[in-house]
């Protein structure tokens, strides 16, 4: 349900936790004006003709960011272009009444259909979180981002965005650019459910990384690089990157390196989890033997690995991969995290104000005046139960009531 964009609301929940308290604070009503936060206190008046909303026993927080999504279907790749940006209709529907009022989303093969898609949304007509969007992983042939390679050695026909070659990679990030990205993502490293590479292996050479990242900052654009291994995460620090995802693989020295150098780190866990916890389940791996394959073979250093990032002084934004496994259970990735040695403050503040400095929005991820009004109900107190984080009955994006459960 949507609410009149001009209305003043007040809300009035059990507890609000602002982003920058350690805790949620019990009475405070919010008001909200303009798309904005007018008002915080605990004797805020009703406005003449405001909608005012009971949120009983509930805590209102800041809307979540997901800095890690994909909203296309993967497996739709090769399918006609209309079809492949319907597929991420029902994608937006969940994350946005799941609570997540941003997402970053990291890129699809071919084609930069996620930036239409962060239009549609924004001009009204489709419903879902605010999405910036890199609009393709830029992978060297052979990479992670080169997706059927058995195509194009057979009918010539390429699936993803590749380049290979400082000047070859520049004209793909300036494409990128051209075609309306937010952020540049490239593949750094080899992955699990990629056709010809794996984790343990690296892209592109210091040399490729350091043109591709300067090529960005020159166009005024972030990059994220996919990276599981240290020489990976090493080239990309080393070249400026924002963020590095996943770094699953990491060591201890590759942390050290992103925390001294202001680099960010997106974890990933719970799509690691997701795998990791089915690999005895033959009908979930139908048609993937060569993934099952390889998180076999790694199993045992992801699930160490698993539990770096919370040993870190690094900067962890919250990002999950949805897509990768249903939209709808991103927020499983908070319960993965405590499950792993974070602290419910940490991951909480992983998908609100760390994530907003991540992605440059310092308006986002906090609940201030003059902040924008991105602001979501759960039911419980997620400092106490962290499963709260699934159980969304009110979501505001922007000063409208966009999902209220009565």
């Amino acid at each position: 349900m949507s609410d009149h964009p001009h209305r003043d609301v007040l809300l009035r929940p059990d507890r609000v936790w602002d982003a920058v308290g350690d805790a949620p604070v019990a009475g405070p009503r919010v008001l909200v004006r303009d798309g904005r936060v007018a008002e915080i206190g605990d004797r805020v008046p009703p406005p003449a003709g405001a909608l005012t909303v009971d949120l009983p026993g509930c805590t209102l927080t800041p809307g979540f960011i997901d800095c890690h999504v994909h909203l296309l279907d993967e497996a739709a790749e090769t399918a006609p272009v209309g079809y492949q940006v319907l597929t991420a209709v029902p994608a937006l529907r969940a994350l946005l009444t799941g609570g997540f009022t941003t997402v970053r989303d990291l890129g699809g093969a071919h084609l930069p259909l996620n930036v239409s898609l962060a239009r549609a949304v924004e001009d009204g007509l489709v419903e879902g979180p605010r999405v910036l969007a890199a609009p393709n992983i830029l992978s060297p042939r052979s990479g992670h981002g080169d997706k059927r390679p058995d195509l194009s050695q057979r009918y010539g026909v390429q699936i993803g965005t590749v380049a290979d070659g400082p000047e070859e990679i520049r004209r793909a990030v300036r494409e990128q650019a051209r075609a309306g990205a937010d952020w540049i993502k490239f593949a750094g490293s080899g992955g699990f459910s990629s056709p010809a590479d794996a984790p343990s292996s690296t892209a592109y050479s210091q040399a490729e990384v350091t043109a591709l990242v300067a090529t960005a900052r020159d166009l005024g654009l972030p990059c994220a690089t996919h990276a599981f291994n240290d020489e990976a995460v090493t080239r990309a620090v080393n070249a400026g990157v924002r963020s590095v995802e996943h770094a699953c693989l990491a060591t201890d020295a590759a942390y050290e390196l992103m925390e001294r150098e202001g680099v960010h780190l997106v974890p990933t866990q719970y799509v690691q989890t997701y795998f990791l916890d089915r690999l005895d389940d033959d009908g979930f791996w139908s048609g993937s033997p060569a993934m099952r394959a390889r998180y076999r073979a790694y199993a045992p250093a992801l699930r160490a690995g698993l539990r770096r990032p919370a040993r870190s002084g690094v900067a962890v934004a919250f990002g999950t991969d949805a897509g990768m496994f249903p939209h709808a259970d991103n927020w499983r990735e908070f319960p993965t995290l405590l499950a792993h040695g974070f602290t419910a403050l940490r991951a909480l503040r992983a998908a609100t104000t760390v994530a907003a400095d991540l992605l440059g929005r310092p308006d986002l991820g906090r609940i201030a005046p003059g902040a924008t009004a991105d602001l979501i109900a759960l039911h419980g107190d997620p400092f106490q139960d962290v499963t709260a984080t699934g159980r969304v009955r009110f979501v505001m994006k922007d000063g409208v009531v966009r999902h209220r459960e009565v």
